[in-house]
């Protein structure tokens, strides 16, 4: 099992930036796909962004154009940068490796 360690969270501005950091225990140059999850208080957790070895991204409608996902090609790092941040962003964001552990997480806070 691959486990996942994120960072990077805090309070930030509407407006604002913060890039998110997830560590994985092992190499991800082999890991086909790498998501980024969000879950607000009271809602159900969604998907936010995935990145493939393929270099292919897709994005949550609400966030393109504002949230980029890169990986460390040869490392064991994904990173979510997030710009223009909205109050709506507020959440604790998780990345996931398909059939692997979550990992615990990091808060996300955008105040108005």
């Amino acid at each position: 099992q691959v486990q996942l360690v994120e960072s990077g969270g805090g309070l930030v501005q509407a407006g604002g930036s913060l890039r998110l950091s997830c560590a994985a225990s092992v190499s991800i140059s082999s890991i086909h796909t790498l998501g980024w999850y969000r879950q607000a208080p009271g809602k159900q957790r969604e998907w936010v962004a995935i990145t493939s070895t393929n270099g292919r991204t897709d994005y949550k409608e609400s966030v393109k154009g504002r949230f980029t996902v890169s990986r460390d090609g040869a490392g064991n790092t994904v990173y979510l940068q997030m710009n223009a941040l909205k109050v709506e962003d507020t959440a604790i964001y998780y990345c996931r490796i398909p059939g692997h552990p979550w990992g615990q997480g990091t808060q996300v806070t955008v105040s108005s």
